[in-house]
């Protein structure tokens, strides 16, 4: 095997397990009995103090040796990730793991509403797309009105975190150009926890006295849906782009929706169903115009 081909595997095997890790993630935050944005800090900040030997080790002149700008775009997606922890997982505990993971899914299209801005208009068929996903997401969202302002509150809350991943996602992979995985994910996780730390204590939630089974579920997080998951996805994004990235992602709303529902006996509500379905539909149409419609640069691959 080749190192082209040896790079292309290791890129597919990346993606698998971080669509698997990612799967457990919305139903591990409902299972844990601590408050959402406290789980967010710990999963942030022990999977950054797993890293700080490797990056304060091995990976120690790299830091010293990163450009500024690098450096800077790693934090901006720190904080971008903090604000869609504190955005989603919230959602989760407030509303239903398959609207939650179904609507946070949005984020390719506002990846591509990112792109645009940027000079990068969306093609018809991803306009197209963009409309299915917004009726898609007004109608699971109509249909939790009957359901309690709560719900509608979380489905609000899981469409900012959307937004948010897309930023996180298009920040990372100007950082991934210079950053290899370990310190760009180092500098993010630790910016990401240090604000949502504040958050916390300004809040006054408490950060300690769970039970085992909750502490159980944030090693869990730390290790699935954080180290293997996000840094999967940071690693990949040597050889693929954000938007395939983004499309991968669609596969956490049926395998969290099916985790939920067969470990917590959370069953989704019928009467969202086919806006949820609407909805993912819209996004595959989206990112289907999008790959038609240009062939996005890969970010010069670096050894990890």
């Amino acid at each position: 095997m080749n190192e082209r081909s040896s790079a292309r595997l290791s890129t597919v095997l990346a993606l698998l397990v971080a669509v698997l890790a990612v799967s457990s993630s919305a139903p591990l935050i409902v299972f844990a009995a601590a408050p959402a944005l406290a789980i967010a800090f710990w999963r942030n900040a022990l999977a950054a103090l797993a890293l700080t030997p490797i990056t304060y080790g091995p990976r120690r002149a790299e830091i010293a040796g990163a450009s500024r700008r690098a450096k800077v775009f790693g934090v901006l997606a720190g904080v971008a990730l903090a604000a869609h922890f504190a955005t989603w997982m919230p959602s989760v505990q407030l509303g239903s793991v398959a609207t939650a993971a179904a609507l946070v899914a949005t984020q390719p299209v506002w990846q591509g509403l990112i792109a645009a801005a940027q000079g990068r208009r969306p093609s018809t068929a991803g306009w197209i797309g963009i409309a299915l996903a917004v009726a898609g997401a007004a109608w699971a969202t109509g249909a939790d009105i009957g359901v309690s302002p709560q719900a509608v509150f979380a489905d609000v809350l899981a469409l900012l975190g959307g937004v948010f991943a897309a930023v996180y996602t298009a920040l990372g992979e100007r950082a991934r150009v210079e950053l290899r995985t370990t310190t760009y994910t180092w500098i993010c996780y630790t910016t990401c926890a240090v604000i949502l730390l504040v958050v916390c204590l300004t809040a006054g939630l408490d950060l300690t006295g769970y039970d085992d089974h909750t502490w159980a579920a944030i090693l869990a997080l730390v290790v699935g849906a954080q180290l293997l998951g996000h840094s999967m996805f940071s690693y990949a994004l040597q050889q693929t782009s954000a938007t395939t990235i983004s499309v991968l992602i669609l596969l956490e709303v049926p395998g969290a929706a099916l985790l939920a529902w067969l470990w917590l006996g959370q069953e989704p509500r019928l009467a969202a169903l086919p806006g949820l379905a609407l909805l993912l539909a819209g996004v595959v149409v989206f990112i289907l115009g999008a790959a038609r419609a240009a062939r996005p640069a890969v970010d010069p691959a670096l050894p990890d």
